[in-house]
């Protein structure tokens, strides 16, 4: 229909359709074909492409909650990567929650050009036997099984319990994720780790899913004894927990930093505002998704990954919520 409507080859749309005029199709048969098909309201047939093709232009990225604005950056990185010659499919699992093997292996069937994973664990990669290219990212101790874009949150934890110890913190809690990602593991070990060498007693350690309501609820109940306990910081696995702190700590009428200091990860683009604004350690979720995407595209093209394992640098930032 909508070459007879151009007036040209049913193979002239077909290259127009999918943008593969260059050389091959004069600008006004594009035109015509363009036309037609806003006219007609045409649409290509992903999957029937796909099948004839082999494949398709998908690109699979399962990641935890898309809502928290971390990931919103690490998506952006990776569309700025993938650019316009392949479409993002997002498989999103709850909050704070590892992927669900059985869940991306029915998006497997779409026959996706690659697949990017957040956080996996191994369990996930033995199960998920995808025939695409694989990139991982934020994903430490499973790095053999893919190529994969890492952060150095260890080196973000250490120096932070350095910071809280130069400020002469000795007894510090811990607010701990309870969702299974390594990345949580690695960063609290680092931290803990640190601090007894910098002779700071870690007094507890406290578990909430993702949550800024939770993580308030879960310092309101403990608040009471971490201060008969004698501790003057708070250091949360992110800042979405130190959020929560932060909430609760104000309506208890806990002055911070001077009778609580509090801190996070992620450097979330709120934190910088936050009242008072919160100390973090940055984790750069653009080039995260933006290194991850690079890597995938060159493997969906054919083309060997110079360094198939790669780590970006976290580092801290003070504010006032530690030094005000």
């Amino acid at each position: 229909m909508v070459a007879a409507r151009a007036g040209v080859s049913t193979a002239t749309v077909s290259l127009v359709a999918n943008a593969k005029t260059e050389g091959r199709v004069s600008a006004e048969n594009i035109a015509k074909v363009t036309r037609a098909i806003d006219e007609l309201g045409y649409v290509v047939d992903g999957i029937g492409s796909s099948l004839a093709r082999g494949g398709s232009n998908l690109v699979i990225l399962a990641a935890p909650d898309i809502a928290n604005p971390f990931f919103a950056k690490v998506i952006g990185g990776v569309r700025a990567a993938l650019g316009t010659d392949y479409q993002l499919l997002l498989a999103v699992s709850d909050p704070g929650m590892l992927p669900v093997p059985a869940e991306v292996r029915q998006l497997l069937s779409l026959r996706p050009a690659g697949l990017l994973v957040d956080a996996p664990n191994a369990a996930f990669l033995d199960q998920l036997n995808s025939t695409a290219p694989v990139v991982l990212m934020d994903a430490p101790g499973v790095e053999g099984y893919a190529p994969s874009v890492n952060l150095d949150v260890g080196h973000g934890a250490r120096e932070l319990a350095q910071h809280l110890a130069a400020l002469g913190h000795r007894t510090v809690a811990y607010l701990d994720s309870t969702g299974g990602s390594a990345t949580f593991r690695v960063r609290r070990e680092a931290f803990l780790a640190r601090a007894a060498e910098s002779g700071m007693t870690v007094a507890a350690v406290a578990n909430t899913p993702i949550d800024v309501g939770a993580a308030a609820a879960a310092f309101a109940a403990a608040w009471p004894r971490w201060q008969r306990e004698g501790v003057t910081a708070v250091v949360c696995c992110t800042d979405t927990h130190a959020y929560g702190v932060l909430q609760e700590a104000r309506a208890a009428g806990v002055a911070i930093p001077r009778e609580l200091a509090v801190t996070g990860f992620d450097d979330l683009p709120y934190s910088a505002t936050s009242n008072p604004s919160l100390t973090s350690v940055h984790l750069p979720a653009t080039m995260l998704g933006r290194r991850a995407g690079e890597q995938l595209k060159s493997l969906m093209q054919g083309r060997p990954l110079a360094a198939p394992q790669l780590t970006l640098a976290g580092r801290l930032i003070q504010r006032a919520s530690t030094i005000g």
